[in-house]
């Protein structure tokens, strides 16, 4: 939940007390404080600055939620739940700035992961799909969209009319 910078200053304050602790010899707090390091260290591989980013989303700042999400170096490395949201917000980021080609790959990719509702794994196709169709990338629309009708049961009325609107469009 922290940025890189914030993750850098606390990682310092954490080191400065794992150094303070060994030299009174204060074991136990010694290793308190390499538990918090490590705990911040694989946060930082696990979840990256992506809450930030959801935040920056969310607020349709999306040069900052972008910044943020260009700071996670190794997006594969992100738990599979996480990279599944941030594979979406970069989609959305991108088909922002009508870079088509690289938003159908995001939310191809974020459809690939599982994101919290069946509603937002649909959403992913659907928008994969209506990219691909501005593209000119039929087969992959109507693949995207096969796969979205698979959870056609547990989906909202609305998804089900933009699928039928899209489905007439490829027709």
């Amino acid at each position: 939940m922290f940025s890189n910078k914030a993750r850098i200053l606390v990682l310092a304050v954490f080191v400065a007390l794992l150094v303070f602790f060994t030299y009174k010899q204060v074991l136990e707090l010694a290793l308190a404080s390499l538990l918090f390091i490590v705990l911040v260290i694989v946060d930082y591989f696990r979840q990256g600055t992506l809450v930030l980013a959801a935040k920056h989303f969310h607020d349709k700042d999306y040069d900052g939620a972008d910044a943020l999400l260009r700071q996670i170096k190794k997006p594969e490395w992100l738990m599979d739940k996480r990279r599944g949201i941030y594979e979406y917000m970069l989609g959305a980021i991108c088909l922002h700035k009508q870079d088509y080609e690289a938003a159908a790959e995001h939310y191809e990719l974020a459809s690939k992961f599982p994101l919290r509702s069946v509603n937002e794994h649909v959403a992913a196709l659907v928008h994969a799909a209506n990219v691909n169709i501005r593209l000119g990338k039929y087969d992959k629309a109507k693949e995207c969209l096969k796969e979205a009708q698979t959870k056609e049961d547990k989906i909202t009325a609305r998804m089900k009319a933009v699928i039928e609107k899209l489905e007439k469009e490829l027709k």
